[in-house]
């Protein structure tokens, strides 16, 4: 079997659905299917083509952000135009995208059609993208509503990463859709270790985490006012670290600047991501509607933090409320600090929420079964 594949981003490009396509390519590779990844040249230091994994080839293309975290192909590039037409020299039995919003997906259709080959989507999203102007939400909106249901109605099979990203597609295409969960790779997560200079330098303070973009949809200023919230003397006794970049890092650092227990990271390696996650205590997902199932929330997870999260983003088809962590109808700062008061002030069920959480990720987000279900979608495609 021989598929190409669009993505929007590739490693060392960091982020859910980046980590996502990477593992879905190594353990489907091992299974002797031939992929090709055709993504833009983003970060540009990296390699314009290498090969890895199990004979996996990623031919990456000239391109630019329109705005933060989302890339269009150098139209004017002949470089661009010349990998392209490229791909329509070479066989494949399976295209396949990923979001419907980013434009390698309108490329997918685009080349699939024009090949006649089968088309696969795979969705990341659960709702219309939420940024922090309403003129970019008119456009993602307009662009959904167009683009984005050409590609859901004349792929060939949508396939949804959890049930929330499953019921959006069905507003626009109510052919079936699979949900399939991805997995986690935890050789790699075990074999990193601790951060212990962040833990010795935090040794007297609860740490409280967040990873992801930081955009308007995953709530992150709900989750800073509800630590500036907390009572005084809880307060000097934790330390929220956010990690991540995205159009609203200036806006949260500035909301931020006046407390000292609040640190914004920046972007960092998913190696000391996965480091930090093994020392903190708890990790807020305090997300609205958006994105499909976060990948940081599953590796907080299975890294042993408690949990306090809104239903969004597939945090209710993973979490079991006051049983692997604390699931909050919406994402309000109220909410938010009041759920931290409760688990700092009841670590006994803090540690079995843990345990809990962690067992549930080993036993539903594992890489072989996803791969398997994949492949007998593929091949019943075919």
């Amino acid at each position: 079997m021989k598929l190409l594949i669009f993505s929007p981003y590739y490693p060392p490009h960091i982020g859910g659905l980046e980590s996502h396509c990477d593992e879905f390519n190594k353990y489907l590779s091992k299974k002797s299917v031939d992929i090709v990844v055709f993504v833009p040249h983003l970060p540009e230091n990296s390699l314009e083509h290498e090969i890895i994994h199990n004979n996996v080839q990623i031919i990456r293309f000239p391109a630019f952000e329109i705005i933060s975290n989302y890339p269009l192909p150098k139209f004017w590039s002949i470089k661009f135009w010349t990998l392209f037409i490229s791909l329509f020299k070479k066989d494949f039995d399976i295209t396949i995208s990923r979001t419907r919003f980013f434009f390698t997906s309108l490329l997918a259709l685009i080349y699939a059609k024009t090949k006649h080959i089968k088309f696969v989507h795979i969705e990341h999203g659960s709702d219309f993208v939420q940024l922090s102007s309403k003129f970019k939400n008119f456009i993602a909106k307009t662009y959904d509503y167009t683009f984005g249901k050409l590609i859901f109605r004349h792929s060939d099979l949508n396939i949804s990463i959890s049930k929330a990203v499953q019921k959006f597609i069905y507003k626009f295409d109510k052919r079936k859709s699979p949900i399939v969960y991805r997995g986690l790779n935890f050789d790699n997560i075990d074999k990193i270790k601790k951060n212990k200079n962040i833990r010795k330098k935090y040794f007297d303070k609860t740490i409280i985490i967040f990873v992801g973009r930081l955009y308007k949809w995953k709530g992150v200023k709900n989750s800073i006012q509800a630590i500036k919230q907390l009572p005084n003397e809880i307060k000097k006794n934790v330390i929220f670290l956010i990690i991540g970049n995205g159009e609203d890092f200036e806006y949260l650092e500035k909301l931020s600047q006046n407390e000292s227990c609040i640190k914004m990271i920046g972007g960092l390696s998913h190696q000391k991501v996965i480091s930090i996650l093994k020392i903190s205590d708890i990790y807020l997902h305090s997300a609205y509607p958006g994105g499909g199932l976060s990948t940081s929330l599953l590796e907080a997870m299975y890294c042993d933090n408690t949990i306090i999260a809104t239903k969004n983003e597939g945090a209710d088809e993973v979490i079991a409320n006051n049983k692997s962590g604390i699931l909050l109808n919406k994402s309000n700062s109220k909410d938010i600090s009041g759920a931290i008061l409760k688990v700092i002030k009841n670590k006994d069920n803090s540690i079995n929420f843990a345990h809990n959480a962690r067992i549930t990720i080993e036993e539903k987000i594992n890489w072989e079964k996803t791969i398997d279900c994949y492949m007998e979608l593929f091949n019943k495609l075919l």
